[in-house]
């Protein structure tokens, strides 16, 4: 397939193929190789790799906190939006227990009256483990802002976000490895489901954008239920150049566009590793998005629906590729 080595499933290694150019794919165009990347560090140099994790903070060459100088290859992490690493309520935090999500830490509040549903969560607590910490109710309101917590919150740990090359790094030993990348799905509740479509189908992760994109709050943790602990969720600084990146490195690069002219189960080299983008329900993608896709596919629908919600369109495209792989 054009774009891919010979061997059916590879991915190329970055460093050495990178700025030497790619033949036309099927989109028909012609890229042209990036410069200036270097070659690729040592895991245990990359920051965001478990590798640099391990070595110890005052090790010499890792320093501290954040001041690490500027990188391409940098640590993604964001809290989201503001409130979004807390859970609050009794129905809320019952259900994210229920589900399985990551704890930091668990508060109830002191003298709060006692129901069925606090009941429910203190069993449901320790049966998962989560120790409950004891706090005044001024306390508990300053730790949420003032929200109306009913007396019990959750505080969510700070996501750790995989580097887009973290994937790239697995797809080299993976066969005919499959990757997301959302474009404009702004709603937490469709990442979650889209995430939950990913481990199914057997995705090595999805990617976001930084800007313009939900991200990893307790909505989409509860909407993945429990695949966010298993599927790496990636944040890209420029969306662009990490579909130039795949391409470079052999992925056939999939945009869902409904009137891309190629059937979604018909996509060529859908056998190969494949870079799956999903945009919106209501912009779709992105212009320099679709120019960056090898090929523009579609689900077919009836013609009194104008689109599909975009968890759902991820849902099918990932089953057809998935179809497409088996029947190989």
């Amino acid at each position: 397939m054009p774009g891919n080595s010979q061997r059916k499933g590879a991915v190329r290694k970055r460093g050495k193929g990178i700025g030497q150019g790619r033949t036309a794919g099927s989109g028909g165009r012609v890229r042209k190789g990036l410069e200036g990347k270097g070659p690729t560090p040592k895991a245990e140099d990359r920051p965001y790799h478990k590798a640099y994790r391990k070595r110890g903070a005052n090790e010499p060459g890792k320093s501290g906190g954040s001041g690490r100088g500027p990188s391409r290859r940098t640590p993604q992490r964001r809290s989201g939006s503001p409130g979004a690493e807390w859970v609050i309520g009794r129905n809320p935090v019952y259900e994210a227990l229920q589900a399985g999500l990551p704890v930091r830490r668990a508060y109830l509040a002191e003298g709060v009256e006692r129901d069925s549903r606090l009941s429910d969560i203190l069993k449901l607590a320790a049966e998962r483990g989560v120790p409950l910490l004891q706090a005044s109710r001024p306390e508990l309101d300053r730790l949420t802002s003032g929200a109306v917590h009913q007396g019990v919150a959750l505080q969510l740990p700070e996501y750790e976000y995989a580097h887009p090359n973290d994937l790239l790094d697995a797809a080299v030993d993976a066969d005919a490895p499959l990757v997301v990348a959302l474009d404009g799905v702004t709603d937490p509740r469709n990442l979650g489901a889209i995430i939950r479509s990913a481990a199914a189908f057997g995705a090595l992760g999805v990617i976001v954008p930084e800007r313009r994109s939900a991200h990893m709050t307790a909505t989409a943790w509860k909407a993945s239920a429990g695949a966010a602990a298993r599927v790496p969720v990636a944040l890209a600084g420029n969306l662009n150049r990490v579909l130039k990146d795949y391409a470079e490195a052999g992925f056939q690069v999939v945009g869902l566009a409904g009137e891309g002219e190629t059937d979604i189960a018909g996509v060529p080299g859908a056998d190969g590793p494949v870079l799956l983008v999903v945009g919106s329900e209501g912009e779709g993608l992105a212009r320099l998005v679709r120019e960056n896709c090898d090929v523009l596919a579609s689900i077919p629908i009836g013609a009194e629906t104008e689109s599909l919600n975009a968890s759902v369109a991820a849902a099918i495209a990932l089953y057809e590729l998935s179809r497409a792989r088996e029947a190989s």
